[in-house]
């Protein structure tokens, strides 16, 4: 297998690199600028104090608040470039991200939908903040130090201890916290998960008093995560209010080692006053890391989930774009589970379409029916075999240059916030002669008009404002939007009344007529009278394939669960389709 490459995350960020060079060397700066106080304190105890010259006070003051208002320019331009490498970071990012979230989801894989754009929330974060701040001014620690060596070798020593004292709590906190925090994200994902598809079900819990069952679910699946934050939470609090204790008794042993000092006459006390300021520089973003460690280890969790996410999701070698297909369909051996599932529904299927034709797919509840239809399509992979457009695999066709070619109508409909005209044109500017045009072959140009607003009507998330049936009426016209050659419909009259299913009965004979190869799952026959084949589908296996005259006399449709079931009068012979 060919080894990937790195993903669009990784691109980004190593494409930055001159951006956090420029912020390095802002920081160079920065910390440079940072004696100005230490200097500008020397200079008062060891020259102005002692000569009593104003003029020297009036210069040094001058030349101090010059650098200090250099250092806040140059401060505000480093948090300036650092907040606009995050807007790029996620301007390059989260349209492969959202791509990768839904084929993630369509292979069952996607515990939590919004996750991902959480975790580049919180890693664009981290890098506009202040906790990668610290992580440029650290490497200045050993050079204030130094300096501190220069004032005197003592002075040092009591410096560098309490450093590496407050090292090791950095690097007590990253052991302590590392893995409580990693195992709650874990389990958040799954509470996560549970929360949203409550949201799904509202309606469902509501109306059936499932909320206290519903709860239950989520204190067992969210307390743990909770625990092993608050623990985390808790080890981090100590070391930092550790780190607080040892900075202040260093700053005493600082203080008190230069008293001994000046005594002595080592020294004179306006070093010991600008070794306790230099001290004080050289630990803060030490402390600054150590008050920061949680979220770089919220955002090192982030960057290995999104950059996983995005391996999975990144794209093979672009292929060569094909020519519109004329609608010749074929099917072979195809065997196929749902994502995430052992079994499969569909077990060595097969059977053709020739350009124009028509296949009515029937069969009883659990059949396959929906799984045969999302592989017609190329949302799912299968197993085994292949099913070919024109001689093409469907799935491995590149699926922004085959969605024009394909109607899809599901059996759950999903539409979008926006317009009616915008959902018609499948989230795409629309083309009111194209909107219109599909609208009328659908049957519901006229119901669309007495909307409030026509085709500029909104319809809120998920189309909440309409009725089940103008949904699919909907549903259907994005369907046929663009002219597609290959439809698959999958329940379309599942929600429609006797107008609604007889327009559909209409928009299937018109695109009949226009040679568009179809495949129409109904347990209704009416639907699919006009079919040229039928295929009986029964647990996941070809029962019946051939002219409706030949397979409808044999099968008859019980009621069942308020619906209607497909069932063979009698039980013949499996025959293969061809």
């Amino acid at each position: 297998m060919a080894k990937r490459g790195p993903t669009r995350l990784q691109r980004a960020l190593s494409s930055s690199r001159s951006v956090f060079v420029v912020v390095g060397l802002f920081s160079f700066f920065i910390n440079g600028l940072m004696l100005t106080v230490p200097i500008y304190t020397l200079q008062l105890y060891d020259r102005v104090l002692a000569s009593r010259s104003l003029d020297t006070l009036l210069m040094l003051t001058i030349v101090a608040v010059i650098m200090l208002l250099s250092g806040g320019v140059v401060d505000f331009a480093r948090s300036r470039v650092l907040v606009r490498l995050g807007a790029r970071l996620d301007g390059l990012v989260n349209e492969p991200l959202l791509a990768a979230m839904l084929q993630n989801r369509l292979r069952g894989q996607g515990a939590s939908t919004g996750q991902p754009l959480t975790d580049l929330e919180a890693l664009r974060t981290f890098l506009t903040g202040t906790g990668l701040l610290s992580f440029f001014d650290a490497p200045w620690t050993p050079f204030f130090i130094a300096l501190i060596f220069v004032f005197h070798p003592l002075l040092g020593f009591v410096a560098l201890v309490g450093a590496l004292i407050i090292f090791l709590l950095a690097t007590l906190s990253e052991l302590a916290t590392r893995r409580p925090l990693r195992e709650a994200a874990k389990i958040s994902l799954r509470a996560d998960g549970l929360a949203e598809s409550s949201l799904r079900n509202a309606e469902v819990i509501q109306a059936m008093g499932m909320m206290p069952g519903l709860l239950e679910r989520w204190r067992a699946r969210h307390q743990p995560a909770l625990a092993l934050q608050a623990l985390a939470s808790d080890r981090a609090a100590a070391i930092v209010s550790s780190a607080k204790v040892v900075r202040q008794l260093l700053q005493i042993a600082i203080l008190g080692a230069g008293a001994y000092l000046a005594i002595r006459q080592a020294i004179t006390p306006g070093v010991m006053i600008v070794v306790a300021i230099i001290t004080a520089r050289a630990l803060a973003p030490v402390e600054a890391a150590i008050n920061s460690w949680r979220s770089f280890i919220g955002a090192r969790g982030a960057y290995g989930r999104l950059n996983d996410l995005l391996k999975q999701a990144q794209p093979g070698s672009e292929s060569m774009r094909l020519p519109r297909p004329s609608g010749v369909v074929s099917v072979e051996n195809l065997v196929a589970a749902p994502p995430g599932a052992q079994r499969p529904v569909i077990a060595g299927v097969s059977f053709s379409l020739s350009e124009g034709e028509m296949l009515g797919l029937i069969g009883p509840s659990a059949a396959g029916k929906s799984t045969l239809a999302r592989l017609l399509v190329g949302v799912w992979a299968p197993n085994a075999g292949h099913v070919r457009l024109d001689g093409a695999d469907v799935y491995q066709w590149e699926h922004d240059a085959l969605g024009p070619h394909i109607g899809y109508l599901p059996q759950d409909v999903e539409l979008f916030d926006g317009t009616v005209s915008e959902n018609i044109a499948r989230l795409k500017a629309p083309e009111p002669d194209l909107v219109v045009q599909a609208a009328k072959q659908a049957r519901a140009h006229d119901m669309i008009l007495r909307l409030p607003s026509g085709y500029d009507t909104s319809i809120g998330e998920g189309g909440g404002v309409l009725s089940a049936g103008q949904r699919q009426r909907i549903a259907l016209a994005r369907a046929l939007y663009g002219d597609p050659i290959f439809i698959v419909l999958d329940e379309p009259n599942s929600n429609l009344d006797g107008e609604g299913e007889e327009a559909l009965r209409a928009a299937i004979a018109e695109q009949k007529e226009s040679r568009k190869t179809m495949v129409v799952i109904a347990h209704r026959p009416s639907v699919i009278g006009a079919a040229d084949k039928v295929l009986l589908l029964r647990d996941g296996v070809v029962q019946m394939f051939g002219p409706p005259a030949e397979v409808l006399p044999q099968v008859m449709h019980v009621p069942v669960d308020g619906g209607l079931q497909t069932v063979l009068r009698k039980e013949p012979q499996p025959k293969v389709a061809g």
